[in-house]
This record gives structure tokens, sequence and C-alpha cells, in this order.
């Protein structure tokens, strides 16, 4: 499950890895999944969704940054503003947000899935609304920041704690993006297995 999946950077390395994976992917803003759609034309076993993913059912606003990659259903925090200049800037667009319970219920996903989230403070919105969805996965990939890049994220700790719940073991970073003044670690991808 790729959540979050802008134009499907993240589709197209796991299919290197997995190549005959089945891939859903969620993206909100309409530009980025017109892209998408184009990766599921060229692979028929990549499903793409114009939706987000969060803890309720609503239509709401996300704030569109003008670097995609940093956009939010979240305001975005000072912090984040003073580190990537280049994304401060920001126009509202309206979305849908599913759960991702809601979503996969009547879906028959198999065992031991692998759930990637990238959803810009986000992230424990998605996994409190996919509860059910999580017990099937057996690796998690989650974007997940130690200082608040937008405003009322939970943290590294807390996804950390919630997971930890969940009998999910932290295994490390696969990437961060280190303050390059102060060298403290703004963010990373994640990595969760089941145990």
């Amino acid at each position: 499950l790729d959540v979050g999946a802008n134009v499907g950077q993240f589709a197209k390395e796991i299919r290197i890895k997995l190549p005959d994976a089945f891939i859903y992917s969620f993206e909100p803003l309409k530009e980025c999944f017109e892209e998408l759609q184009n990766l599921e034309k060229r692979d028929k076993r990549i499903k793409a969704f114009n939706f987000a993913l969060g803890d309720k059912n609503e239509k709401t606003i996300i704030h569109k940054s003008s670097y995609n990659l940093s956009s939010s259903l979240l305001q975005m925090s000072e912090i984040h503003k003073k580190s990537f200049p280049h994304t401060k800037d920001s126009v509202p667009e309206e979305i849908e947000v599913k759960t991702m319970d809601d979503f996969f219920v009547d879906k028959n996903l198999e065992k031991n899935i692998l759930i990637k989230v990238d959803t810009q403070g986000y992230e424990d919105k998605v996994i409190n609304g996919g509860i059910e969805t999580f017990a099937k996965a057996k690796v998690l990939i989650i974007e997940t920041s130690f200082v608040p890049l937008y405003e009322n994220q939970h943290l590294f700790k807390d996804i950390y704690s919630n997971l930890s719940s969940m009998n999910f073991v932290y295994h490390g970073a696969l990437h961060q993006k280190i303050d390059k003044e102060t060298g403290e670690i703004l963010f990373e991808d994640s990595l969760f297995v089941r145990v």
C-alpha cells in the first residue's frame, strides 16, 4: 500500500524489488494524481485512487505546497519554512479523505503486506484509521519527524509508541534528512517490522 503516492516514485522503486506485487496507490492532489494515472496505465498491477487516507471520512482542504512533496493536510510550521524555504508557499485544494479500514473492508488483502506512509505529518491519522489493515502488515515504511515540521503533528516517539503497541519493532532508517547547521535529524523514513 502506497499512501501519499505523489507521482508514483515509491511504486516504481518497489516494483523493481517486488515485480509481482499488486500496489494500491493513494494520492489526493489532482495534479500529482494525473501523473500517477499515467503510471497506472503502463503497469496493470498498480491501482491509483485520488483521495487521502486519514482517521475519518470527510471532505477537507489540503495545503498544496509550491513544492508538491511538502503538501499536507496540516499547516506547515515555521521550522519547516525556515529549513526548506522553497516549500513555504501554498494554496488550498479541496480533497476527499477516507479511512484505510473502510476502504479495504470488502477487499481481500493478503497477509504480510508492506505499507508505506508518507503524508507530511498526517501519519498518525492514517494509522488510526487503518488499525485492522495494519494488522495484516509485516513491514512498514513510515516517514517520521523528530521536530514539528507541521502544526500538531505526532513526532517519531509518538509513532514509535503507537506501532510498538501493535507489535511492530523499529528496524532503523532507510533515509534521514539532517539539519546542516545543527546536525539534528529532521525526519526519516522509518522501517518497522511485525514480530
